[in-house]
């Protein structure tokens, strides 16, 4: 195992190849804390959990055009690379962090598909951007994939009326952008009940909309959150109250006191078992729950 002796802005790591969000080997590698071709190494020997929707390898033209592109002054063995390098798309960063099972791999994961949410999101805003991007995608789906179009439309596209969604072991990706939009629906207050909250579930909160406001509902003795962590969360994303109760034993998202979901996993621990998310729509049941949290004392 390597570490990780620099750090770099994810951000600048990500480039747009074949209408694809994708990061390079060189950079997962670094990221990661391993050497390029020991990660390589690891893809070939499982190349049948890499589709090219999860990684796939530059030609010669793109590795030069890309390099030209943006100044790179990387140094190389004489000659240049023997191989050229693979890209990865956002399922390949999780697939490959659940093949090498390390800690700084499946940490690091989670803060790469950030980054690869957040470059969505810019894109979106740039309809030139976002049009080039869309027609690519639509040529290469009609030719390689037609018969399953509907269904990589129904993945990708997550602003949909969620009924019942479920997710398998190592659906990292899909399981966080999932909860993101969810978070984002909410315009005026979001409550949360999960005994089992840290750092993570924060990450994910710090995605709502400004001037939302949090109520967190959570077991005081099983949750990892310090009055620090609280404190400098407030501070950038105000604002988080909490209210500490062992009463649940489910979690439950609220949205404005009028959107209901049922999650069967902490959202500290999206994508590591298999779970689901189900949306409730009975009325009954919300005023239910936000009445008997309204009876909890407050801390």
């Amino acid at each position: 195992m390597y570490e990780i002796k620099e750090k770099k802005d994810i951000k600048n790591m990500i480039y747009i190849i074949r209408g694809k969000q994708v990061i390079l080997d060189s950079d997962v590698a670094h990221l990661f804390g391993y050497e390029t071709k020991d990660l390589n190494r690891n893809v070939k020997n499982n190349i049948e959990r890499f589709p090219k929707e999860y990684c796939f390898r530059l030609t010669k033209e793109e590795y030069e055009l890309l390099r030209c592109k943006n100044f790179t002054s990387k140094k190389e063995t004489r000659g240049g690379r023997q191989y050229m390098p693979f890209a990865f798309t956002e399922y390949g960063i999780t697939m490959l962090a659940g093949l090498l099972k390390s800690p700084i791999a499946i940490k690091t994961s989670i803060k790469i598909v950030n980054q690869f949410i957040e470059m969505k999101k810019i894109l979106k805003k740039d309809d030139s951007l976002a049009l080039i991007n869309d027609i690519y995608n639509i040529k290469n789906t009609l030719i390689e994939h037609g018969d399953k179009i509907d269904t990589l439309f129904d993945k990708f596209n997550r602003k949909e009326d969620l009924k019942n969604k479920l997710f398998f072991n190592g659906e990292i990706y899909d399981s966080y952008s999932l909860l993101v939009d969810i978070i984002n629906k909410a315009n005026n207050e979001i409550i949360i009940v999960d005994n089992y909250v840290n750092k993570e579930t924060l990450d994910i909160l710090s995605k709502k909309k400004i001037n939302v406001t949090i109520l967190l509902v959570t077991d005081k003795s099983k949750n990892n959150l310090t009055k620090t962590d609280i404190k400098k969360f407030n501070n950038e994303y105000p604002s988080l109250n909490i209210k500490y109760t062992n009463i649940f034993h489910d979690r439950f998202i609220i949205l404005d006191k009028k959107e209901l979901y049922h999650l069967g996993s902490s959202l500290k621990d999206l994508g590591n078992k298999v779970f689901g998310i189900n949306k409730i729509n009975d009325y009954d049941y919300v005023n239910e729950l936000i009445n008997k949290i309204k009876t909890l004392a407050n801390n």
